[in-house]
């Protein structure tokens, strides 16, 4: 079930990354939804690189919080496993 969860967050990061980079309607209510939520997911690193154009920065930034998550979640699991 955790690793589940941890890649439905992985899912809303790269189709954050996805829409943005196919430049989705920002106003469209499930453009919104999945911005939202990689927001809310994305561990602060939504403004870790600046300095490269926004599809790019999108990108890289959110990729790098989905790698993360793949980590956190492994770990998670991993740690559940040999307790449970």
């Amino acid at each position: 079930m955790l690793r589940v969860i941890g890649l439905v967050i992985v899912a809303i990061l790269v189709i954050h990354i996805l829409l943005t980079a196919f430049d989705a309607n920002a106003s469209n209510s499930f453009a919104t939804f999945i911005r939202d939520g990689a927001n809310m997911f994305s561990l602060g690193l939504t403004d870790l690189f600046t300095q490269l154009s926004p599809k790019l920065t999108t990108a890289v930034n959110y990729g790098i919080a989905a790698i993360a998550w793949l980590v956190i979640t492994g770990i998670v699991v991993g740690i559940v496993r040999r307790i449970g």
